[in-house]
């Protein structure tokens, strides 16, 4: 009896230990499911999240895109405005050319006509718009501006080369003209006030006399026909004539 409680104890003490053997590897698979299942719960909320995050991403893609492309379309239609703005701009210019040229031309026509109506007063000769008069006896460069203003002209002033081809032509004889540097030693001026420009001196002229005596202060110039280049400055008290100018 005692070898067949001892056989049935054992036979308990396996069955014991098999049932704890079957109920060791369920739990360890429940484990191991509950993890799989945790892992991919974590996994599904990180790829929401991610989803979520570049859905935000896009959408202010989206709105930057849609406000360059909104402002790019703006800046062409004023383009496109101010291109049609210049393109009438261009045609307003056109005609105000044309109507400038129409009026230049009637301008000098009108001038034309005026010159060719104009004379000069008896004793003057008449050169481009001006009147030109030779005085017929001597005196300094002062009486000369006196005689010239008496007649509503002044000592003449020379404005072009053609004009100084003119003016030689008129005399043979050494006449006074309009400029003198009496106001400031070396600085030559015309009678109107204007500075000198065109000038005609020979070698070594001006030279105010040269330190002569004889020749005191030459600050009056006077036309020399004789030479190819034809100015000279003279004391103004010597006595040559002189050629007025004024507007015909």
């Amino acid at each position: 009896m005692e070898e067949i409680y001892a056989n049935i104890g054992c036979d308990k003490s396996v069955n014991l230990k098999a049932s704890q053997y079957q109920r060791g590897p369920q739990s360890s698979e429940r484990r191991f499911h509950a993890a799989v299942v945790l892992f991919l719960g974590l996994l599904s909320v990180f790829l929401l999240a991610g989803l979520i995050g570049l859905g935000v991403h896009y959408h202010d893609s989206i709105q930057r895109s849609a406000a360059q492309l909104s402002t790019i379309t703006t800046n062409l239609t004023e383009c496109l405005q101010a291109s049609n703005n210049f393109s009438s701009l261009i045609e307003e210019r056109d005609l105000l050319n044309a109507s400038l040229t129409e009026m230049t031309q009637e301008l000098e026509r009108l001038q034309s006509l005026v010159k060719q109506t104009k004379t000069c007063p008896a004793g003057w000769r008449m050169f481009s718009h001006a009147c030109y008069f030779l005085s017929n006896e001597p005196g300094s460069w002062d009486k000369g501006r006196e005689d010239c203003r008496d007649r509503g002209a002044d000592l003449v002033v020379v404005n072009s080369h053609e004009e100084e081809i003119f003016l030689t032509a008129l005399t043979k004889k050494n006449v006074w003209i309009g400029l003198s540097d009496r106001d400031e030693e070396g600085t030559w001026k015309w009678v109107d006030g204007s500075p000198l420009t065109l000038t005609y001196w020979p070698a070594a002229q001006p030279d105010n006399g040269g330190g002569d005596p004889q020749w005191g202060e030459e600050d009056c110039v006077h036309i020399r026909t004789e030479m190819d280049t034809h100015w000279n400055d003279l004391s103004c008290e010597a006595s040559l004539q002189w050629i007025c100018e004024k507007i015909a």
